[in-house]
């Protein structure tokens, strides 16, 4: 049997465990934790404060815009890493199925250990599938490694990583608060993983899997060795893919890269302008990447019940009513999140009955 058919078997039997009705879960868990907030702390007489017109639907219809956006961008960047050979309609089923694995596993693991195998079956060779994945990866952790030190040059410290009314201390960092310390911790993996990437895509992809072989034959990191190997051999494969990319195709890529991630950040910018008037948006739009960094330590599935404390105690200073603190959060989510699990359990069953079962038959043949 050829490698390539042992490398698509190995993700089939990883697909294999994926579940359309693992969907229940995560939105379990969010509403759960969400139940809970509400139960302690929702204010009815909140609801009559708000002055329901044309502009919250305004504020809410942009925020699912800027969603859409996202995606979009995300599209995009994919079309261009993949030199258009994706149409529109394969890459809005990459990214969907994509999102959709990231939704029900645990952000720290997220949809990326099953994504070349999503790009590989929309007729690319694992090389150059592989090469994307890392990719996009890369991208998107160069994005929070430029934006984390630029959002110091506008912004003092104590306003992103202290919670409430901190008048009398505006010129002091605080380091009691343990949001500093997980963001700080968050960044420091984005940075390392990005340069990693970097090394091993554009630098030495040999010198960098000799090296992760080396660390991996300390006996304590010694079972994990054959997976390492595996993901050297990636490296190598994905950086002989990406030689001779010009500049002019890695600033595209990143530009798609920034559209995206930057439409997600205004998702709630928008969402909190439908209902109160913000004079802040740029400090709340940093808090969001702030927020993102530190939902990296995420055990739940797709950061469900973490996300929605995260959002309420980190963003809860700019919601003037504190009892719609809650019911935003659950707001947010129900436009970030739960339309890929939605979308994904419809898109997912009919990409594997037409992708799936075909290779299967490959591989037994």
């Amino acid at each position: 049997m050829s490698d390539n058919h042992e490398v698509t078997s190995h993700h089939f039997d990883v697909l294999k465990g994926i579940k359309t009705h693992k969907i229940i879960y995560p939105i379990i868990i969010g509403l759960c934790v969400v139940g809970w907030m509400l139960w302690k702390e929702f204010d009815p007489n909140a609801f009559k404060a708000i002055e329901w017109n044309g502009w919250v639907i305004f504020g809410i219809s942009f925020a699912i815009i800027m969603m859409v956006m996202r995606d979009f961008g995300y599209m995009l960047r994919i079309r261009i890493l993949t030199d258009k050979k994706l149409n529109w309609k394969q890459a809005f089923n990459v990214i969907m199925l994509w999102e959709f694995t990231s939704a029900i596993t645990p952000s720290a693991i997220g949809g990326t250990s099953v994504a070349v195998f999503y790009v590989h079956n929309e007729n690319l060779s694992y090389g150059k599938s592989t090469a994307i994945v890392l990719a996009t990866s890369f991208l998107d952790e160069l994005y929070f490694a430029l934006a984390f030190p630029i959002l110091f040059l506008f912004i003092h410290p104590i306003d992103l990583f202290s919670i409430g009314n901190h008048e009398t201390v505006k010129h002091v960092l605080s380091f009691s608060n343990e949001l500093f310390y997980i963001a700080i911790v968050g960044y420091t993996i984005k940075v390392l993983f990005c340069a990693l990437v970097f090394y091993g895509l554009f630098v030495n992809p040999r010198g960098l899997k000799w090296l992760l072989l080396s660390i991996f034959k300390m006996p304590i990191l010694r079972k994990w060795r054959i997976q390492i190997k595996k993901v050297g051999d990636d490296l190598v494969t994905a950086s002989q893919e990406m030689k001779g990319k010009g500049l002019k195709f890695w600033l595209k890529a990143f530009g798609a890269t920034i559209v995206s991630w930057t439409s997600r950040y205004w998702v709630v910018n928008f969402l909190l302008l439908a209902f109160f008037f913000v004079h802040e948006h740029f400090l709340i739009f940093a808090r969001q990447l702030i927020m993102w960094i530190i939902m990296l330590v995420s055990p739940t599935p797709g950061g469900s019940g973490f996300a929605e404390v995260v959002f309420s105690r980190y963003l809860g200073d700019f919601i003037t009513i504190p009892g719609l603190i809650i019911s935003l959060a659950l707001l947010w989510r129900i436009i970030t999140y739960y339309p890929y699990l939605i979308i994904g359990a419809f898109v997912f069953p009919k990409w594997v009955k037409s992708k799936i079962k075909h290779k299967e038959t490959e591989i037994n043949q």
